[in-house]
């Protein structure tokens, strides 16, 4: 059978400022989705948070993309936003960028991370959310799950993933996209996907003639870019991501290990800074220093004939723990740096922020050398 894996999420209202999300909020989200699956809109859910992000997890038979899963999301977050705004929650229903549903949530501000599969006898699916960053900051895990043998030590030993895989990306400021193999073209895949302000991974498929269908992804990045939407900084746009694992593909120990090392990813305070991403359980996942250091959850599922049937907060593990305080131990050099790069990001990626207000207040005062 098919089933469709949905991680739709929102900034409809965080507390204090821009930290975390109320329970009063998931509340909502919950009595919602609970009534969509008692009317068979939606099989299965998990409602969660990573940071001020609600994170609406679905299952479902509809495919991607289907109009009545993202009008239940964005009823979802409508109704959460209408108790944000009533609690005086910050920022809220900062994502919801326009009046009215359309027919579909892309490009109306929410983030998205669908894939549609074919259930194997065990299907085990990562959802990993992200907060204070932006999609690129997926590109160097992602590639060294599917591609570097350093990290997935089945690219070597297990010959159901010698042929390698398939990646999809997009070029998110000319709005075009490319597929490349792996490891024919890993130099050329790196070359792009090194510049994650730009070029961002969007899927991962197997290659023909493997263990799984060619056509059906096995990883899924949000690459929705709030500042292309509403043409100025109003948050960054904390990505998501799900990821399948197991029998063919690297094993769930070989998905998260990239996330042992807290890389570099833009976004933190105001969207303008450079700093680690650090993966922590679900009780951690509220950003504070700094508005951060950037977070990333992972919970992993398992998927039985479209049911959530097992779920697991795989980064609340002492095994992390040496990441996380070399992740606070690169947040304290680069705090050092206090305004100036590379802490605060290049010029031409603060295009959208607030930055721009002040070089028109200065731009008069400016003259010819």
């Amino acid at each position: 059978m098919k089933t469709t894996f949905s991680i739709i999420k929102a900034d409809v209202g965080g507390t204090p400022g821009h930290s975390t999300v109320d329970q009063r909020l998931m509340d909502v989200a919950n009595e919602k989705l609970k009534e969509a699956k008692e009317s068979g809109l939606i099989k299965d859910f998990f409602v969660t948070h990573c940071g001020d992000d609600l994170e609406l997890i679905m299952t479902h038979d509809k495919g991607e993309d289907n109009e009545e899963i993202h009008a239940l999301a964005w009823d979802v977050f409508t109704a959460a936003t209408e108790v944000a705004k009533e609690l005086g929650f910050y920022g809220a229903g900062q994502d919801l960028l326009k009046d009215a549903f359309s027919g579909n949530i892309r490009g109306m501000g929410p983030g998205i991370a669908e894939m549609e599969f074919t259930e194997r006898k065990s299907e085990p699916v990562v959802a990993f959310l992200m907060d204070k960053t932006e999609p690129g900051a997926f590109n160097l895990p992602i590639y060294r799950i599917f591609a570097d043998p350093f990290n997935t030590a089945g690219l070597v030993i297990d010959p159901n993933l010698h042929h390698g895989f398939v990646f999809e990306v997009w070029d998110i400021k000319e709005h075009k996209k490319v597929l490349m193999e792996t490891p024919e073209e890993m130099y050329d895949l790196l070359a792009l996907i090194g510049a994650k302000s730009r070029f961002v991974i969007k899927r991962v498929f197997p290659k023909e003639g493997g263990k799984l269908p060619a056509n059906e992804p096995v990883a899924v990045v949000s690459t929705e870019k709030l500042f292309q939407i509403a043409g100025e900084y109003i948050g960054k746009d904390d990505p998501v991501a799900a990821v399948r694992a197991q029998s063919g593909l690297p094993a769930l120990g070989e998905v998260l290990e990239p996330f042992a090392f807290p890389h570099l990813v833009s976004g933190w305070m105001r969207g303008s800074h450079n700093g680690p991403i650090m993966p922590v359980g679900i009780k951690d996942a509220k950003c504070t220093r700094f508005d951060g250091p950037p977070r990333v959850v992972a919970i992993g599922f398992q998927v039985k004939n479209g049911m959530l049937t097992g779920h697991a907060d795989l980064f609340d593990d002492p095994a992390f723990d040496y990441t996380r305080r070399r992740a606070m131990e690169i947040a304290d050099y680069m705090r050092r740096h206090g305004p100036f790069e590379p802490h605060r990001l290049p010029m031409e990626d603060m295009e959208y922020t607030t930055l721009p207000k002040v070089m028109d207040k200065l731009k008069e005062r400016f003259e010819e050398v």
